[in-house]
């Protein structure tokens, strides 16, 4: 008998799950054998074998659901060189959420260097089993970058996503109709990265940037990422039209990653002052603003609003409002524009209401957490983080309650644990989604056809 947990990879002792997760397979290192007892609400126990692993799959669903709203307790016993009778550990209980989690998730796979690349795809998860599919790969566009991509209210019908390179663009699909729009042809003549769909479809806000990235020769820190010019654009779907204002694209500021507030009645966005780089590149320090915007005239205000004042040591980024616009998510770092090599970056909330930061220490860690987002109920953040290995970045979600509390987050579950290290690419801008997406790359072999050309 031991009074400790196990030590079992993914750590899912005391985590919060939704009634409608895939099951939470987990390893034991140097386990000959492995017997695990769950005790359920009602206190019956189902038993599970296995020798690495522990695999869930056959009772996991019904399990989930008849529990839903309660505990199940999980009793790890272990078979090793060292314990050939057997060691078994404290038990730990796995909280089962009343609210549900949308049923299926994007992101975008890559290999964690900036140098090149071969091998990038978007891809869709299925949340309820261990189902992803690739929806648009690099493959059928001669390896060109895939990048920012973005869906409308959380639909799997309408998206965008940017394709870097010779005759690149913004690639639209909406209900089995694909269309691209180079956003450098049109009246501001700039590119958009970072971009968000307005609430009424209507209007998306990209970031125009003119980004630049040096590479380290000595640290722990490979590289910095920064911009040398960055405003804040506005693109009109219906007129194919671009445009700005002098509030959201100032010549002597850097105004970058844009987020719409969920009534669409303002966009929040990180600022800073401009400075020269790379040399100042340690000085620059984003806040977080918003501003007010009439959809109806599609004009923004003149007046800024600070929700965040950087610091000499912080720099706030990726801003991201809860569903029902009462918080303020957000990564902070201790300087720049790009944290996602930055060990220091955590993620940061702010109650909209009174203004008070709201406790995330539980979701954070030692290493990197960069991007997020919401659920479409806002009872769960799905994030990125480099905790694992400090290399790759990889999904974890978290429970958010009612009471605005955040919970222990628990790795994104696969059929085989192992998969989260021997799988060497980083989970890229993860994106919650209400349904599957029913095309697949080949709806956009024309395009990327013309795209050649």
């Amino acid at each position: 008998m031991s009074d400790t947990y196990p030590n079992i990879f993914p750590d899912y002792v005391d985590v919060t799950v939704p009634y409608s997760v895939a099951p939470l397979n987990f390893s034991v290192a140097d386990a000959e054998a492995i017997q695990v007892d769950v005790k359920d609400a009602k206190g019956e126990v189902i038993s599970f074998f296995g020798k690495r692993l522990i695999d869930f799959s056959k009772k996991w669903t019904t399990l989930l659901k008849e529990n839903k709203g309660n505990d199940i307790q999980v009793t790890v016993s272990v078979w090793t060189k060292e314990h050939p009778n057997g060691i078994r550990y404290q038990s730990f209980p796995i909280h089962i959420a009343t609210d549900d989690i949308d049923p299926y998730i994007a992101y975008r796979l890559i290999e964690p260097g900036y140098e090149s690349w071969k091998r990038i795809e978007l891809c869709e998860r299925q949340l309820s089993s261990f189902k992803e599919k690739v929806f648009v790969s690099n493959k059928i566009a001669e390896n060109a970058c895939l990048n920012c991509h973005s869906f409308y209210n959380y639909s799997p019908d309408t998206f965008l996503f940017h394709v870097r390179g010779k005759n690149g663009g913004t690639v639209f699909y909406k209900n089995g109709q694909v269309n691209k729009v180079d956003l450098t042809k049109l009246s501001l003549r700039k590119q958009g990265v970072y971009p968000m769909w307005h609430p009424d479809g209507r209007f998306v806000a990209f970031a125009s940037n003119k980004t630049f990235q040096v590479f380290y020769h000595q640290g722990e820190k490979p590289l910095e990422v920064f911009d040398q010019e960055s405003n804040i654009i506005l693109y009109d779907t219906q007129k194919n039209e671009t445009s700005t204002a002098e509030s959201i694209s100032g010549d002597s500021i850097f105004e970058t990653f844009p987020a719409w507030a969920p009534d669409g009645n303002s966009l929040y966005f990180s600022s800073a002052k401009k400075k020269n780089v790379p040399d100042s590149v340690k000085n620059i320090h984003y806040s977080i603003v918003r501003v007010a915007f009439d959809k109806e005239k599609g004009m923004f205000s003149e007046h800024v609003d600070t929700l965040y004042a950087a610091t000499d040591t912080t720099s706030a980024s990726w801003p991201r409002i809860s569903p029902d616009g009462k918080y303020l998510l957000y990564t902070l770092a201790g300087y720049g524009t790009f944290p996602i090599w930055h060990k220091e970056a955590d993620l940061k909330m702010m109650n909209l209401i009174d203004g008070e930061e709201v406790d995330t220490n539980i979701i954070n860690s030692s290493d990197t957490e960069s991007y997020h987002s919401w659920s479409s109920n806002g009872r769960w953040v799905l994030f990125t983080s480099r905790r694992i290995d400090g290399r790759y970045t990889r999904l974890f979600i978290a429970y958010f309650d009612k009471n605005g509390k955040f919970h222990k987050p628990f790795l994104l579950p696969q059929k085989d644990p192992e998969d989260n290290v021997t799988r060497l690419r980083s989970y890229n801008v993860p994106e919650f989604v209400l349904d599957e997406i029913k095309t697949t790359g080949n709806a956009f072999k024309e395009i990327f056809k013309t795209m050649k050309k």
